[in-house]
């Protein structure tokens, strides 16, 4: 990575529910053109975390900034333009059941887009492509595999040519070979458009394969971070406790 400046600056952020505090002054950096994994336990704030880089939920306290511009702060309308440069793949795929996988990818491009049907087209298809679906264009989402759902979801999010692509656990509920499927688009997605990832996830095994970066969220504060080879040698105990406790389950599945 050439380019060490901050696409997302996050600073002193902090968000609770009802009493209780998710995220607790906050502070760090994502670089441009990285993958910067999130993991810790379920509950900690993984995700609360990951839908603050876009706004789809609003700090207490604290500030994000996205390639310079405070968005924590910003209306609905002035956020628009920043979505399309940020994508979302949701844990859950968030297709629409109604539309076949086409017309899903082309989705965005018909709402935020001035192109012809035939350009649509194009990019449809060369998305598809890239995901290893597109003779599955025509399907409809419930003829799908889970995994074929999510990579379904990876083209529409990549329709737009997103600058950054935040990922929600995006191996949840997949078998062994649907995740390192995934694991594998993420990393090629990653490295073939040079977009910045940020990915949340409980699955170390993908976390392994795709971090430049991994932080550990503790107590809404990061316990760890910095690159995999760090986090292996560090002393902190919860850490090590944490990656030999989630690597004995992967080993064991």
């Amino acid at each position: 990575m050439s380019d060490t400046r901050p696409l997302f600056e996050i600073r002193d952020l902090s968000k609770r529910y009802e009493r209780q505090p998710v995220l607790d002054h906050l502070s760090f950096d994502i670089t441009r053109g990285e993958c910067f994994v999130i993991l810790g336990r379920s509950g900690s704030g993984k995700t609360v975390t990951l839908r603050q880089l876009n706004a789809l939920e609003r700090p207490d306290g604290g500030s994000v900034r996205f390639d310079g511009t405070e968005i924590s702060s910003l209306d609905e309308a002035d956020l628009v333009p920043f979505r399309r440069r940020i994508a979302m793949l949701f844990q859950s795929s968030a297709l629409f059941d109604s539309m076949t996988v086409f017309d899903n990818v082309a989705f965005p491009l018909r709402e935020h887009r001035t192109l012809t049907p035939e350009a649509t087209a194009e990019r449809v298809h060369e998305r598809l492509r890239r995901v290893g679906l597109d003779e599955f264009a025509g399907r409809m989402p419930a003829e799908l595999s889970g995994g074929m759902r999510k990579r379904t979801a990876l083209a529409r999010a990549l329709a737009l040519e997103p600058e950054a692509v935040l990922y929600d656990e995006p191996t949840g509920g997949l078998d062994p070979m649907g995740a390192a499927s995934i694991a594998r688009l993420i990393r090629e997605t990653h490295d073939a458009l040079g977009v910045t990832s940020v990915v949340v996830t409980h699955d170390l095994v993908l976390a392994r394969r795709v971090a430049d970066r991994v932080a550990l969220l503790d107590a809404g504060r990061f316990r760890f971070l910095g690159t995999w080879s760090a986090a292996e040698t560090a002393s902190d105990p919860l850490l090590q406790s944490f990656l030999a406790g989630r690597e004995e389950q992967a080993n064991a599945a």
